[in-house]
């Protein structure tokens, strides 16, 4: 079993930064990828960004690509979402996530096994 819970999620306006965190516990954590999901109201969970197991590779959605950062601390068993330039699109629950099959991230939510309880973030205009 795996627990992850996220935090750093909040308001700021357009234009502002914002970094989450991901904790993880329960599992060897350096042996899987992680990923960032994002699911506004009326919407589907969508793929935010992903970072392989060692974190030498990640990979973003178009839309956040230049401003979201993922990394991850293998050491403190932590994943990062580092989010610039905000947009009041960006605004949803962002939610971590575990894929024990892989070691790269994949970027369908049913792929994902294991899921934080999600952090609302919120973007004003």
């Amino acid at each position: 079993q795996v627990q992850l819970v996220e935090s750093g999620g909040g308001l700021v306006q357009a234009g502002g930064s914002l970094r989450l965190s991901c904790a993880a516990s329960g599992r060897t954590f350096a042996s899987y990828a992680m990923a960032w999901f994002r699911q506004a109201p009326g919407k589907e969970r969508e793929f935010v960004g992903g970072i392989s197991w060692s974190g030498s590779y990640t990979n973003y959605e178009d839309s956040v690509k230049g401003r979201f950062t993922i990394s991850r601390d293998n050491a403190k068993n932590t994943v990062y979402l580092q989010m610039n330039s905000l947009k009041p699109e960006d605004t949803a629950v962002y939610y971590c996530a575990a894929d024990f099959l892989s070691r790269f991230p994949r970027t369908v939510p049913y792929e994902y096994e294991y899921w934080g309880q999600g952090t609302q973030v919120t973007v004003s205009s």
